[in-house]
């Protein structure tokens, strides 16, 4: 009787998973040491796949560890790599575990570049491997009994899970073998199977027999839900009806029933009713009768015939001459009880005992991701603060060169160059003069250019392979059956959009600095010359040696000297500020780990509040403390100049020596300026360059995907018939009759709920089953 429905596993594809992941850990993690660790990582995993999935598997649990280990490997990873179609794209081609094939074509098969279809398949193969496993066990055995009945319950849970998350995770249509209605199937099948183990180890410790009889009813009950669930699937694999597993479903159910009639029937000898004993045997008889008549060449009952048949010849022996106790009709019969010792297993990674994940430390992607958009608005905050306080200081150092300080003061003698020019002068010599300027400015349009052919090529690639998808889909209609090329490439084209209209703004801004150099060149360039030929070209005024003692003076000197030092503080808060540093991916993984989310933006702005809400008081306190001390410069100014000697040579000097002290501040601006413009530019190369890699990545993977997917049509074309069907005559194929041949009987049909279906000759008499 002891026969077990086992599942062929799938066969996988080669996929190669060093390059990609190896090309992402190269990109995302630039530190050496972790580098090399997560691409040693990678290969380990390449490793495990080949052993999982690369060679035929032996029916042990060794074998069943290895599958279980990948798979919750791809559990782990899945959130550290970014799986998806436009991003890190592996595709994986799966074959129906059921479609074996034709002479002229290949077995069914899907291409998708989806983690969780890898993830899914493997777990079928997990799931078939363990009933494989549980039907291979000695049930003679207790340990033998114990590990069917584990193993069962796993499959049906692996099943029953594959069930629950096969559309969800492949977000399409899935082959025959793991779609819900079969993997459904597949799991009640175990669950039944596990319940019958269970069943024989009750039978095997000779339990009571109330117990083994609601053990065996409740089996019945099982085998019977798996056979409608086939019965009324029109989308099941034909390997239900034509590889014996609908009669054998259908055959326990009636054993399971005879079963339960049989321990039902002793229990009720037990109590002294003989006329339900003889009611139950004669149930049991009637439905080993069926099994033995319909499906003989599938489970052999003999051993429980025979065993019915002693008891019900005895029992009715008895009645008749000494008990003398009405037999009942069979519907008149109180119903046996039932219970359910197996639950399919719960699918909660890590499945595997020996598991361990080969990427600890890699942080998931939402961490990443998090990382990422926290280190943006970081950085805005620094540029804010940086922003506010470099303003600040320009608005300064203009409002002093309108007000030619501190040269007025230093020009008391109206000949000689103020110290305050020499410095500046010297100070721009120092930094390279015009010759540097101009450099960094013929640097830029090479920079800029360089950018953009990188962006148009990445374009362009999308651009290419998007057409020849749209023809391919234009030719094969609906057959062509792939996510559209301009439906997965729309955030690379949003992502390059972005990168173009930085491109356009960074223009905007480099042709603002060339302005303004162009503005102020000349007395740049009158800066770099030497002492004596800046002293000839600054006009002379008569000495106001008179105002160097005077009090104004001396005010001005010390609010000079004030403004100097808010400056000096500026300097060393905006330092303060950009070396503000603290790790937010420790606060992301416990969010992540208590809530199974991160509320990014809440945890970011607590901690930039936290850590830079004390800076941005003391910017705002630098700026009051500057205004403050500018008005009171400004006031006197205003006594100095009323005290100055007012002439048209004086007021001459006091321009030039304005637009000397304003060029200098010019310089230092726009020196500053190109040089971020130039890391700019650099820093944006390389961010292209990924994007370039990203490009390249997704339109290769769908090049693969594409020649698949070409290669597939072609030879289900192939397969196609290549002219109508036509009738032919009758005499050309019908010779004429030798001898009257007997006319065949006909045949019973198993009938679906979808249509006809001509299933092995014990199924087709299952619906006349009276179990069923």
């Amino acid at each position: 009787m002891a026969t077990f429905i086992s599942v062929p596993l799938k066969k996988s594809s080669e996929v190669d998973l060093v390059k990609p992941l190896s090309k992402f850990v190269t990109a995302t993690y630039p530190a050496a040491e972790e580098q090399a660790d997560y691409i040693r990582s990678v290969e380990e995993l390449n490793k495990l796949r080949k052993s999982a999935l690369g060679r035929p598997l032996d029916k042990h649990e060794s074998s069943l560890e290895i599958l279980l280990r990948y798979y919750d490997q791809l559990c782990a990873v899945e959130p550290k790599f970014p799986f998806s179609e436009n991003q890190l794209c592996l595709t994986f081609t799966w074959k129906d575990a059921f479609d074996k094939g034709s002479l002229f074509g290949g077995s069914v098969k899907l291409a998708l570049a989806s983690l969780g279809y890898e993830k899914t398949c493997v777990l079928f193969n997990g799931a078939a491997l363990a009933s494989q496993i549980a039907s291979e066990q000695n049930l003679d055995s207790d340990e033998g009994l114990k590990v069917a009945a584990k193993y069962y319950q796993l499959a049906s849970g692996a099943f029953g899970h594959i069930k629950d998350t096969v559309l969800s995770a492949l977000n399409r249509e899935p082959t025959m073998d793991i779609s819900p209605e079969t993997v459904g199937t597949l799991s009640l099948i175990m669950l039944a199977q596990a319940q019958e183990v269970f069943f024989l180890k009750a039978t095997s410790d000779k339990m009571k027999d109330a117990i083994i009889a609601k053990l065996a009813n409740q089996t019945a009950d099982f085998y019977g839900d798996a056979f409608k669930q086939c019965q009324y699937k029109e989308n099941l694999p034909k390997y239900f009806y034509f590889q014996e597993v609908l009669p054998v479903l259908a055959a326990k159910h009636c054993i399971m029933q005879a079963n339960a009639e049989l321990h039902q029937s002793l229990l009720a000898k037990q109590k002294k009713r003989f006329g339900e004993e003889i009611a139950r045997l004669q149930h049991a008889t009637e439905l080993v009768k069926t099994v033995a008549s319909r499906y003989d060449e599938y489970v052999s009952v003999k051993d429980l015939s025979d065993k019915i048949s002693r008891a019900l010849t005895a029992a009715k022996k008895d009645n008749d001459f000494i008990y003398h106790d009405r037999v009942p009709e069979v519907k008149d019969l109180e119903h046996i009880g039932k219970a359910a010792l197996v639950k399919a297993t719960t699918i909660t990674p890590p499945l595997s005992a020996k598991f361990t994940d080969l990427f600890e430390k890699m942080v998931p992607m939402a961490v990443q991701q998090s990382m990422s958009v926290y280190s943006q608005r970081k950085a805005e905050t620094v540029n804010r603060l940086v922003g506010t306080m470099r303003e600040a200081t320009n608005l300064c150092n203009g409002v002093l060169a309108s007000l030619n300080l501190p040269a007025a003061l230093e020009d008391l003698s109206g000949d000689s160059i103020p110290q305050s020019i020499v410095e500046k002068a010297r100070a721009i010599v120092q930094q390279g003069g015009l010759l540097s300027i101009e450099q960094l400015i013929r640097d830029l349009p090479e920079l800029l250019t360089r950018n953009r052919e990188i962006l148009e090529e990445s374009l362009k690639m999308l651009g290419d392979e998007e057409s020849t998808d749209s023809e391919l889909r234009s030719k094969f209609s609906q057959r062509w059956n792939r996510t559209p090329s301009g439906d997965l490439y729309k955030p690379l084209r949003a992502e390059g959009g972005n990168f173009r209209s930085v491109l356009d703004k960074a223009v905007q801004a480099d042709q603002v600095v060339r302005e303004r150099y162009n503005t102020h060149c000349e007395m740049i360039a009158l800066l770099c010359k030497p002492e004596a030929e800046l002293t000839a070209a600054i006009p002379s005024a008569n000495p106001v040696k008179t105002l160097q003692g005077s009090e104004v003076v001396s005010v001005l000197r010390s609010q000079l000297a004030q403004l100097e030092e808010v400056k000096k503080e500026r300097e060393g808060l905006e330092v303060e500020i950009k070396g503000v540093a603290f790790d937010m991916s420790s606060s992301f993984l416990t969010a992540l780990a208590q809530d199974g989310a991160i509320n990014e933006e809440a945890l970011s702005m607590s901690q930039l509040d936290q850590s830079y809400g004390s800076y941005s008081q003391r910017v705002q306190a630098s700026l009051r403390s500057q205004e403050e001390l500018l008005g009171k410069v400004q006031a006197s100014h205003q006594e100095f100049s009323k005290l100055k000697q007012s002439n048209s040579e004086a007021n001459d000097r006091e321009e030039v020596l304005k637009k000397l002290a304003s060029a200098h501040d010019s310089y230092v601006e726009i020196t500053s300026n190109l040089r971020e413009g130039t890391k700019f530019y650099n820093d944006l190369t390389e961010i292209l360059l990924k994007f370039q890699n990203k490009c390249s990545d997704i339109v290769f993977a769908r090049k693969t995907e594409r020649d698949e997917l070409l290669k597939d049509l072609q030879q289900s074309i192939a397969r196609e018939p290549s002219a109508p069907s036509f009738n032919v005559p009758a005499y050309q194929t019908n010779p004429a009759p030798t001898a009257a041949d007997p006319t065949p009987a006909p045949r019973t049909v198993f009938v679906s709920t979808a249509g006809a279906r001509t299933p092995p000759p014990g199924v087709a008499r299952a619906k006349s089953n009276p179990g069923l």
